[in-house]
């Protein structure tokens, strides 16, 4: 075996956490396999022979990388039309996403993740998802353990502050089959049965799809919309109950092209968010052409 085989048996087995890393970071599928990709072009470059521990030196890499890489990430998202959600991902095959357990994957705790400093992320993430103890992370993040702990915590209490307690998967799922059932109807009552009173509901199009670029906020609010909107969103569509970032998620298609991929997240409160991906660059995982 050549030095480069070696170099790419090494990458290839450690390959899902580094992207599992990335993807969590930024969000973005594309830009995860970006930085992947460049933590790969400095691994045949770098001295590996003098690289004790390769997995940790690549996870390493690819963090520091996605931290820069979140700044320039964050000033493209100013010019996004409407809100921005991450990209969904099939986690059917890979429920945990290359990580220790399958933490840190819902889309709507990786939205709340942009609320956080890049540091903040990386450190919550390597912790929550991957199990990295404090020392490593402190090293990797390029400070100290005590701080490395700070940075954890306060990212904890950030998003402890902005989420309630969630359903069970099974809950979540029913949940989610009785708002698509209300919606195709266009049952104003019983979509607001189902809503908490603070719903909030945020679609993806970056302008490629009609979609509300507000979001819309409020169980009254959101029951008119949905309701008034669904014969005409629904119409002809195909549902298929998929699993997007480890919960259940429907993808709509007409003609076997899917146009939108549509979750939710629920309390016992009731469904607190509707997330709408009808952005087609986003979905490309559930079968958009």
């Amino acid at each position: 075996m050549t030095q480069l085989d070696q170099a790419e048996s090494v990458f290839a087995e450690v390959r899902p956490r580094l992207f599992g890393i990335a993807y969590r970071m930024s969000g973005s599928v594309a830009d995860a396999e970006d930085l992947v990709q460049e933590v790969w072009l400095r691994w045949q470059a770098a001295d590996r022979a003098a690289v004790v521990n390769p997995a940790a030196y690549l996870a390493t890499a690819v963090t520091r990388l996605a931290i820069n890489e979140s700044q320039s990430a964050r000033a493209r998202r100013e010019t996004y039309v409407g809100p921005w959600l991450p990209e969904p991902v099939d986690t059917s095959a890979d429920p945990q996403l290359g990580a220790e357990r399958g933490a840190v994957l819902e889309l709507a705790v990786l939205a709340l993740l942009e609320k956080l400093t890049p540091t903040e992320r990386a450190a919550y993430v390597l912790r929550e998802a991957f199990d990295y103890p404090y020392p490593q992370i402190a090293e990797i993040v390029r400070t100290t353990e005590v701080a490395a702990r700070q940075l954890v915590s306060r990212a904890r209490k950030r998003l402890a502050g902005e989420r309630r307690a969630r359903v069970g998967a099974a809950e979540q799922r029913r949940l989610l089959a009785a708002f698509v059932a209300a919606a195709e109807a266009g049952d104003l009552a019983g979509l607001e049965r189902l809503f908490s009173e603070d719903v909030v509901s945020y679609s993806d199009s970056n302008g490629k799809a009609r979609a509300a670029r507000v979001p819309l906020i409020g169980a009254a609010t959101l029951s008119k919309v949905v309701a008034g909107w669904g014969p005409e969103f629904w119409r002809g569509a195909e549902t298929e109950f998929v699993e997007a970032n480890g919960q259940a998620a429907v993808a709509l298609r007409r003609e076997g092209k899917t146009y939108a991929v549509v979750t939710v997240t629920a309390s016992e409160a009731g469904i607190d968010q509707v997330l709408w991906l009808v952005n087609p660059d986003k979905i490309t995982a559930f079968g958009a052409v």
